[in-house]
């Protein structure tokens, strides 16, 4: 089932939360409850991509794109994700979250996300996003100018997420 009251939780712990700056970290805090848990009794795959979803929407709402979205009835597509998983979740760990962008080109947005667990990193996820218009995806910049932010400043300089996406673009996808 979707988490529909962890969404609310975010949403209203979002609207209060300072507001970030568009390059700046979002950190979210929750714990794995039983409900999120798999045979194994750790986090679900499933869920912690689902999780993943609700740390963007937080990070939209704190940067104002969720206003932005609104204002022009304009969507949010995920068209592309890679994630990594190196230490398993357990129920009633508490999780630390991290959200933010770390590239924008043509129409894509970036997002690097995390979960961490006493220190420790537990996945990554990157995630290519895009915002839509009537069913298509629109230039970044178009977004980034309603947004009122002429230039960004960008931390990574991580040439592999650009490597990732234009192999990722060559991918056959099935008939």
């Amino acid at each position: 089932m979707y988490p529909f009251i962890r969404l609310m939780s975010v949403y209203l712990k979002s609207r209060k939360a300072e507001k970030l700056n568009t390059t700046e970290t979002d950190e979210s805090i929750f714990r794995v409850m039983p409900w999120d848990i798999d045979m194994f009794f750790e986090m679900n795959n499933g869920r912690v991509i689902t999780l993943y979803d609700l740390g963007r929407f937080a990070l939209a709402n704190r940067t104002g794109l969720k206003k932005i979205l609104l204002e022009n009835r304009w969507g949010l597509v995920v068209a592309g994700s890679t994630i990594q998983y190196r230490k398993r979740v357990r129920m009633f760990q508490k999780v630390l979250m991290k959200s933010r962008l770390i590239d924008v080109q043509g129409r894509w947005f970036f997002i690097a996300q995390s979960m961490w667990v006493d220190g420790q990193c537990t996945s990554s996820y990157i995630v290519r996003t895009a915002v839509t218009e009537k069913g298509k995806s629109i230039d970044s910049q178009r977004v980034l100018d309603a947004m009122g932010i002429e230039k960004l400043n960008l931390q990574s300089e991580d040439s592999w997420v650009r490597q990732w996406s234009a192999i990722d673009s060559q991918r056959q996808y099935p008939d």
